[in-house]
């Protein structure tokens, strides 16, 4: 019984190790931008990842992909907990229509159409005026560290392409969480505030 205890902590450390192989930060984010508008603050990005043959294959048999987009706000406080005032997440799904040839990418309610994939990819790697930031919303007149990234939902797949996507690199799009600080602008100030970009330290300390 021990013996086979032991086999089964192996194996399940081998799929950890595995998993955590294939997983690869295939998506990068790039020019994300936090905007004033009248609904409140919105947000601008693209992603740069190459899409993989497979996935283009499967979406064509009539599997459809979910890329999930999220969105975090937090003001950290060296005497309390950090303070997360907002949390979303945009869902979009991007798959064919085989009668009429086409491919859709659906989010929420709104669906597009393509003639192409690549069409739809091109829509995909962007996000444009995004409300993250209701004009309601209470925030202090502090910075806050916005987060942002992009990832394709693998347990929303047909069970065998789960398994599949545990060693499997090219199944695995996810971005790192890229940060940057964040200034509420003024509650009655009519001018909208500068365009907030992302910045790498490291990119910083080469200028």
């Amino acid at each position: 019984m021990r013996g086979v205890a032991l086999l089964k902590a192996a194996l399940a450390a081998l799929l950890c190790a595995a998993a955590l192989a294939a997983r690869a930060e295939g998506i990068e984010v790039r020019n994300a931008q936090l905007l004033a508008t009248e609904e409140g603050v919105a947000l601008n990005a693209d992603f740069v990842f190459d899409f993989a043959p497979r996935l283009a294959e499967m979406v064509a048999n009539g599997v459809p992909l979910y890329f999930v987009v999220e969105f975090e706000l937090t003001r950290p406080r060296w005497w309390w907990f950090d303070e997360k005032p907002v949390a979303k997440r945009i869902q979009q799904r991007l798959s064919y229509h085989a009668v009429s040839r086409h491919y859709r990418l659906s989010t929420g309610l709104l669906q597009q159409q393509f003639a192409t994939l690549e069409e739809a990819l091109h829509v995909l790697r962007g996000v444009r005026n995004w409300v993250v930031i209701e004009r309601s919303a209470s925030l202090a007149d502090a910075n806050y560290e916005a987060a942002l990234r992009m990832r394709l939902d693998t347990t929303l797949l047909p069970k065998p392409f789960q398994l599949s996507a545990l060693t499997s690199r090219e199944m695995n799009l996810e971005s790192s969480w890229r940060r940057f600080t964040f200034r509420p602008p003024p509650a009655a100030g009519p001018a909208a505030p500068a365009p907030a970009e992302t910045r790498d330290p490291k990119e910083a300390d080469t200028k």
